[in-house]
């Protein structure tokens, strides 16, 4: 219950402040919006998108989603490698310069429904669970304008992300252990952005 009053708190947070943003506009230029991907998450086979609005002089409201449809799941009911997946991340940020140009810093708020399978890098191997996570983090981050309509960001961050899963210990059997959880401090983002500006 207190993961979700800080998910919330957090997500209130957000609104406040773009509130805040939204009265500053008309001090800068125009409302501008860009559509991003991601280009190392398409590694991970996972389609992702994003779109940035800029709200004020010095503020914009990102807001990416990335979904991996792959369940590994093989037609005997067991499970090879997978990284399924659905995530959703907004994030306020402010510009020291003017938005959508230059250094940022950001406050993001992710929200995720897995099923992950035998993935070694992440400590699940010959193990799959299936669940939720929700946290908070700062970002920081650089954007460099390409030309008119294109950028280029760089962004990383860390924070905290509170996961609730079922655990099957092994991915080919149904030995499910429920109601479990972890609390991670940590990275929580990682990117490199294109960009197309509106």
């Amino acid at each position: 219950m207190k993961v979700k009053k800080l998910f919330f708190a957090a997500l209130l947070l957000c609104v406040s402040l773009c509130t805040y943003a939204q009265t500053e506009i008309g001090k800068g230029k125009a409302p501008v919006v860009g559509l991003k991907t991601n280009l190392p998450y398409w590694g991970t086979a996972t389609f992702n998108a994003g779109l940035e609005f800029r709200l004020a002089k010095k503020w914009s409201l990102d807001i990416e989603a990335g979904f991996n449809p792959f369940d590994g799941k093989n037609d005997d009911g067991t499970y090879d490698r997978s990284l399924k997946h659905l995530r959703i991340q907004p994030e306020l940020r402010y510009w020291f310069g003017e938005a959508n140009n230059g250094h940022f810093l950001g406050l993001h708020v992710p929200y995720y429904l897995y099923n992950v399978a035998d993935v070694k890098l992440i400590g699940l191997e010959d193990e799959r669970r299936e669940g939720w996570g929700a946290g908070v983090g700062l970002s920081y981050g650089y954007q460099w304008m390409l030309s008119k309509h294109w950028s280029m960001e760089a962004t990383v961050g860390v924070g905290y992300i509170y996961f609730e899963y079922d655990r099957y210990p092994c991915t080919d059997c149904g030995n499910r252990e429920t109601g479990r959880h972890k609390n991670y401090f940590g990275p929580t983002q990682a990117a490199l952005n294109f960009i197309y500006l509106f």
